[in-house]
């Protein structure tokens, strides 16, 4: 008779279910175990909340480029880093909607529009309640992300159809400090009451690859984890890495790492979308469908992430055809 490990065995029992307590300890157990049961486990509850062969699609579209008076340490659109990025204004409606209709006809059903800014002026929320509108009147999803909201902002796009907010921790808050200075973690965790008392759907997720621990991305996935309410979806992103920012030069990420947590992600958040976000184009077709295999049922799509590059669309498509995968319809 085949040996079980108590993963295995606890796997088979019953699927995960929604909590709120988790520790940073029991998360690190979880990102060491064997391979095989972190995976096996990962499944088992994917399937139970989800059809495994489903992928939800998104596209993000950068609505307003550069000169963020954010240190993001990751990103090329802060103004503290040299990275050639050129500022531009706050896209015109027309513009934005006719990238939607485009990402609509490829068979995205979400459409995200991210803005560098530290917080929007009232203005400018105006200005993106308008297109929040027009995507919506395509017949699509919307999300934004424009960096810190007041109360007023955030109900004056709840008030325009806005469907879900981003807003990553990025990191641990153990290690944030090494990464932003500019903004703390608490002022990311007041947008995210802001966002959640406004009525609006949560997108939260981080970055991996930043030179962080294991214990920061068992952290970050506790903080995200333990929640009043899991983010409806979870980004989880592998650092890019663009010349002129600090993190340019970093030590590359074990690719196994990454779909380690890839799988405890959908454990801890067994509701949640887990979505394949930047560094998709540093990851091969394997390393792909390695994390929808640990419980990733959502990617961005299209050829541009903000200002990074993205795998072309028919190359996806290819690789959802390969391996039996059907892109989800509007409302998954």
């Amino acid at each position: 008779m085949r040996p079980e490990s108590n993963a295995v065995g606890a796997a088979e029992r019953a699927p995960d279910q929604l909590r709120h307590d988790w520790c940073i300890d029991e998360v690190e157990r979880l990102l060491e175990q064997p391979f095989s049961d972190l995976l096996y486990r990962a499944q088992q509850t994917h399937r139970a909340y989800f059809d495994p062969n489903e992928v939800q699609i998104s596209s993000l579209l950068s609505i307003k480029t550069g000169a963020c008076s954010e240190d993001c340490a990751y990103c090329p659109q802060s103004v503290h880093h040299d990275t050639g990025l050129e500022r531009e204004a706050l896209m015109p409606l027309q513009e934005v909607l006719k990238a939607a209709d485009e990402a609509r006809r490829q068979g995205a059903t979400r459409f995200c529009m991210g803005a560098a800014w530290r917080g929007p002026k009232d203005r400018d929320v105006e200005r993106v309640a308008a297109m929040i509108e027009g995507v919506k009147a395509l017949g699509m999803e919307t999300c934004v992300t424009l960096g810190m909201l007041t109360d007023g902002q955030t109900a004056r796009l709840k008030e325009a159809g806005l469907d879900y907010y981003n807003h990553n921790l990025d990191t641990s808050e153990a290690y944030y400090s090494q990464i932003i200075t500019t903004r703390t973690y608490q002022d990311r965790l007041e947008t995210l009451r802001r966002v959640r008392e406004a009525g609006i759907n949560v997108c939260c997720g981080g970055i991996l690859g930043m030179g962080e621990s294991a214990r920061d991305r068992a952290g970050l996935l506790v903080e995200l984890a333990n929640l009043p309410q899991h983010p409806e979806s979870v980004p989880i992103n592998l650092l890019v890495q663009v010349e002129g920012t600090p993190l340019a030069g970093t030590e590359t990420l074990d690719p196994f790492i990454f779909v380690r947590t890839i799988a405890a992600a959908r454990v801890l958040m067994p509701a949640s979308r887990v979505r394949l976000s930047a560094g998709r184009t540093e990851m091969s077709d394997e390393l792909q469908a390695l994390c929808f295999l640990a419980g990733a049922n959502s990617i961005f799509y299209g050829e541009r992430l903000l200002t990074t590059d993205n795998p072309q669309v028919g190359r996806d498509r290819a690789l959802f055809a390969r391996l039996g995968l059907r892109m989800s319809g509007v409302g998954a």
